[in-house]
């Protein structure tokens, strides 16, 4: 364990940002999910839809810091080419 002030204070930091960032994989997963279940589910305005949502939450999770700019596009690319190819 920490024997520093400073260093239980970075522990403390580890554990909330561990929990955050377990937040924002699991969302990011569950939201990239639901939009290619949709796509082979070959429902076109569900995948539209879920494409919507998740277009918006990724792009959040970058003002967040949680994604990089360029990783945000490259997903919400890869799944907007998977609907459109409905």
């Amino acid at each position: 364990m920490a024997n520093h002030k400073s260093a239980e204070k970075r522990a403390r930091q580890t554990v909330k940002r561990t929990e955050a960032n377990r937040f924002y994989r699991t969302r990011l997963k569950n939201i990239t999910k639901a939009v290619r279940e949709a796509a082979v589910a070959g429902d076109k305005n569900a995948a539209s839809e879920a494409l919507k949502v998740a277009n918006q939450a990724i792009h959040s999770f970058v003002s967040r810091g949680f994604l990089k700019k360029q990783t945000a596009s490259r997903r919400v690319s890869r799944l907007a080419k998977l609907v459109n190819s409905l």
